[in-house]
């Protein structure tokens, strides 16, 4: 006889986590399977740098930034540019998230004990018109305690009803089947992998020991995307509006991030919808620690880097760093090379490097003041950031251009950097800094962001001649392609229930987090705002967990 339960999840990270804490609130009997370890709980969340997106909240007033809904849904629409038939369910998921990080989302989790970093970030700043892409104001908060911080609350309340009994903790077990029953799905079927005690991120074996099969009410999948997948994310990739796919990427996720579970629940009959809608990052940079195979870790530039693509040739607005990642993705790929350079000083790389995720910010995510005051207004770069330029293979520092550039052909030999057309490009930017005005795009973003006061203290360098000697030594930084995320995904409403090929629900079956496009088949449409992804995983695991529980 199968295992009984009021209702499975599948997938032990945020989306997972936040529905199972819900349906154990409301007394239903949960299991929870997950294919990795039990030192996996939480999944990608745990690597995060722990960013939310919320709108006019406390720590925007204090630092002087007017935010509203109606600015934020003109930011989300003008991103998302929704085009489709088939996006009424995200554009709807979409709204209600906007409602929801201007209104209770916030509440909602301090008063679970979660707390932000007072700066907030300005991440996606967009690509120039107010009706498009981006932020127009800051909205990136970073969470104490970074990723782990975002996950402690709901492992808490997991863990508490796990020790009374209402939810089961199946690590190990693969679903390879959705069971269905009269057209209604009705359980899960799958095997039993033998117990590794590999680190967490680190591939896991897949020797199977056995079989096992579970029946429920509701079946909730929250498994993740496809970023570890690189083969199946050359397979989406969108070659009509971003071209061809890199032939060399690094890995922003574990490999086991590989979507197995939208294809098992489109067998079972649901639809998956904007497939071809991903993000990935152009700051990638090849982790020289690695945790798991082809680890990549992405930059978190601020404005002053000056970015050119493989040839180098200076990318031009809005190809500038921090402002439109898709843009910049499509033309670096148009110049028939993979890579591009960041070219800076030691003064910018103090000031404004950052690396995302918790692993890379040990001072963030222990939520100590003291260890964020001695890394952040330290003398040096971040110690991370520093172990990076000392060891990573993607860094050269030299003291004059010639040994820069001779440094970047060592390192990527073609196509080569002509050092002449380099230092021309170089010198006509720093010609701009002699005058409060000007005509280059990018010296314009540096002088705006500076009048924001948090970018202003932490996040952007005083502008500065690049070739000053004063202000160096000089820094390049080859930067790849990193996959990160999935926007499409399984189809559902805003409850988190699956939609058939014909748009009609599959009674018992939900879905939840990148799976479901962090809601309703891709509530992003074609651009990230950033923060968005966390919570999006929080926002959709709450619906279809509260709509389930309610519902069984």
């Amino acid at each position: 006889m199968a295992e009984t339960a009021d209702a499975i999840i599948v997938g032990g990270g945020l989306a997972g986590l936040v529905a199972a804490a819900e349906l154990a609130d409301a007394g239903r009997r949960v299991v929870v399977v997950e294919q990795e370890g039990g030192n996996s709980l939480g999944g990608q969340a745990f690597w995060s740098l722990g960013g939310l997106f919320f709108v006019d909240s406390p720590e925007q007033r204090r630092m002087r930034i007017r935010d509203s809904r109606d600015l934020a849904l003109q930011d989300w629409m003008g991103s998302a540019q929704f085009d489709r038939p088939e996006d009424f369910w995200p554009r709807k998921v979409a709204e209600a998230f906007v409602d929801f990080a201007a209104g209770g989302m916030r509440p909602w989790l301090h008063a679970q004990g979660m707390r932000w970093f007072p700066v907030v970030g300005w991440a996606e700043r967009g690509g120039g018109h107010a009706h498009g892409h981006g932020n127009s104001v800051p909205r990136f908060h970073v969470t104490w305690g970074t990723g782990p911080g975002v996950l402690a609350p709901f492992i808490r309340r997991v863990q508490e009803h796990a020790g009374q009994g209402r939810i089961a903790l199946k690590f190990r077990h693969r679903v390879s089947r959705l069971v269905k029953s009269g057209g209604a799905v009705v359980g899960v079927a799958g095997e039993v992998l033998e117990p590794s005690d590999v680190l967490r991120g680190q591939p896991s074996s897949r020797n199977v020991v056995g079989d096992f099969e579970l029946q429920a009410g509701a079946v909730l999948v929250c498994s993740g995307g496809i970023g570890g997948d690189l083969e199946l994310v050359r397979k989406s990739w969108p070659r009509g509006r971003l071209g061809e796919p890199p032939r060399f990427m690094v890995a922003g996720v574990p490999p086991h991030v590989d979507g197995r579970m939208i294809g098992v629940a489109q067998q079972a009959g649901a639809a998956v919808i904007n497939g071809d809608r991903m993000w990935h990052y152009t700051e990638g940079l090849r982790n020289w620690d690695p945790i798991w195979p082809n680890h990549g870790i992405r930059i978190l530039p601020g404005p002053s880097s000056l970015w050119f693509d493989a040839r180098g040739e200076r990318l031009p607005a809005p190809c500038l760093p921090g402002l439109d990642t898709l843009a910049t993705l499509k033309h670096i790929l148009a110049t028939g090379y993979d890579h591009s350079w960041f070219v800076l000083t030691q003064k910018i790389i103090e000031k404004e490097f950052a690396l995302s995720g918790s692993e890379q910010n040990p001072d963030l995510t222990s939520g100590s003041w003291l260890k964020v005051l001695k890394s952040r207004r330290g003398a040096g770069a971040p110690p991370p950031v520093e172990a990076f330029k000392r060891n990573g293979e993607d860094f050269v520092v030299a003291t004059t251009l010639p040994e820069l550039v001779a440094g970047m052909n060592r390192l990527a030999a073609a196509p080569p950097i002509d050092h002449d057309r380099l230092k021309a490009q170089i010198e006509a930017r720093d010609r701009e800094l002699d005058n409060p005005f000007c005509k280059d795009a990018q010296v314009i973003a540096i002088r705006g962001a500076r009048n924001y006061l948090g970018d202003r203290l932490i996040r952007t360098a005083k502008p500065h001649k690049i070739l000053d000697p004063a202000s160096g030594p000089l820094i390049a930084v080859r930067l790849n392609i990193l996959t990160r995320k999935t926007l499409g995904g399984i189809h559902t409403d805003l409850d988190g229930r699956v939609l058939d090929t014909v748009g009609e629900p599959i009674t018992g079956l939900y879905a939840a987090g990148e799976a479901a496009g962090f809601g309703g088949g891709g509530y992003h449409g074609y651009n990230a705002l950033e923060g968005t992804f966390l919570g999006g995983c929080i926002f959709s695991g709450r619906n279809a967990g509260r709509h389930g529980a309610s519902n069984l």
